[in-house]
């Protein structure tokens, strides 16, 4: 079983290498980055066979996934009693399914074929391709009981296409706590662990703390570890130099940072470059610039509402077509913009990102409602939009396709 999962994980990486190089090799402007791409690719690929023989010393396999792409941190759907309604997830999912959080495999056929043959197609096709982050921020995890969380991933496993990733958030207060949730979501279906910083002792969570925390997880986690910083909601900033240090072991993979600091981000990355870790863009509103430096996707909350044109940020910027991300991009973080001919199409993205930023998960929730999604309400004791609210934000979307009054 141990063999099977090693030589499982190092096909996909096989193909995965030889499907990016030829994706890059389709707009000569990125030949720079094919060559990165397939350097880092590599290197994970021959990390990974030579670890197989480690395997059977140690019980544990070494990590590999792919984390590019663009991860939805999905909200949980309750019924007017707040009970999680299950029949709501799934009619969500019926729709996040028809989004390509992930593209590109599909258009690298043509040059991909000259290395593959008639079985390695059908394995080319079946390869990941991004997926869902499950008891994320914007998913309501404090409110969550144990037995809820698990049984969430494990739905959410069932709904999700087989080649989609799932990330579990896993992080509880106690590393002994936290290490066996991380086992459960596992055996629930998680193909890796979101395991946020402690927070309740927050003036004793020094880096020395959160390093030990976060080792011990790893050392114990049978999937791969994701680092979560997210100091607006724990008070606590996960620094770049912790990061850098636990980039090194080999079951913490990478890191979804929700602050927004892009020289951290840009640190970060430099920093950690030789140790095949990835970094996930925290918000839409600065993803480009994250890709700029380096990061590989992002979990973006936005995208439980807007995936397509999230999607679209993300597969412009990979083909190369920098000025249309730009504008993208632009369309999410302005604040105001005068006398423009696209003034109020600026306007309204950037009243969309401060829905997500500022209306919290009850105005994430409403804003579903307007394109066919279930939002719902929240568990107690985040309250409900009231109506002025609500109104308001249905200026904000009425100008997208899909909007439903």
């Amino acid at each position: 079983m141990a063999v099977g999962f090693v030589l499982r994980w190092n096909l996909r990486n096989f193909f995965r290498l030889h499907a990016s190089i030829a994706g890059n090799l389709h707009h000569p402007t990125q030949i720079f980055k094919a060559n990165n791409s397939l350097s880092y690719k590599n290197n994970r690929l021959r990390r990974s066979f030579h670890n197989t023989s480690s395997l059977f010393v140690s019980g544990k396999e070494s990590s590999s996934i792919d984390l590019s792409g663009i991860f939805p941190p999905i909200v949980t759907p309750f019924e007017d009693d707040e009970e999680v309604s299950y029949a709501k997830l799934e009619e969500n999912f019926s729709k996040w399914n028809d989004i390509p959080f992930k593209e590109g495999y599909r258009q690298d056929y043509p040059f991909a074929w000259l290395w593959l043959d008639r079985v390695s197609k059908v394995l080319l096709l079946s390869l990941g391709e991004a997926g869902y982050v499950v008891q994320g921020s914007n998913g309501e995890y404090p409110y969550l009981r144990p037995d809820e969380k698990i049984d969430l991933v494990r739905k959410v496993r069932e709904l999700a296409p087989k080649d989609k990733l799932i990330i579990a958030g896993s992080g509880c207060e106690a590393t002994r706590d936290t290490i066996e949730m991380t086992k459960k979501m596992a055996e629930a279906g998680a193909d890796a662990a979101l395991v946020v910083t402690p927070c309740f002792y927050k003036n004793q969570m020094t880096v020395e703390a959160l390093e030990k925390h976060f080792v011990k997880v790893a050392e114990n986690s049978p999937i791969p570890v994701i680092l979560y910083s997210v100091p607006a909601n724990t008070g606590i900033d996960l620094v770049a130099q912790c990061v850098n240090k636990l980039s090194s072991h080999p079951n913490i993979v990478g890191l979804k940072d929700s602050g927004g600091d892009i020289s951290k981000i840009s640190y970060i990355l430099h920093e950690t470059a030789a140790n095949d870790f990835q970094v996930l863009a925290g918000s839409a509103s600065f993803l480009l610039a994250s890709y700029h430096l380096g990061a590989v996707g992002g979990v973006c909350a936005l995208a439980n509402v807007l995936g397509r044109e999230v999607c679209h940020l993300h597969e412009a910027f990979k083909q190369g077509k920098i000025e249309e991300a730009k504008l993208l991009q632009h369309k999410m973080i302005l604040p105001n913009i005068a006398d423009d001919d696209d003034g109020e199409g600026l306007k309204k993205w950037a009243n969309v990102f401060k829905v997500t930023k500022n209306g919290g998960v009850p105005a994430l929730k409403k804003s579903m409602e307007f394109f066919g999604y279930y939002g719902g309400p929240t568990r107690s004791p985040l309250l409900p939009l009231k109506d002025s609210s609500i109104l308001e934000l249905k200026e904000i979307f009425k100008f997208f396709d899909g909007f439903q009054d």
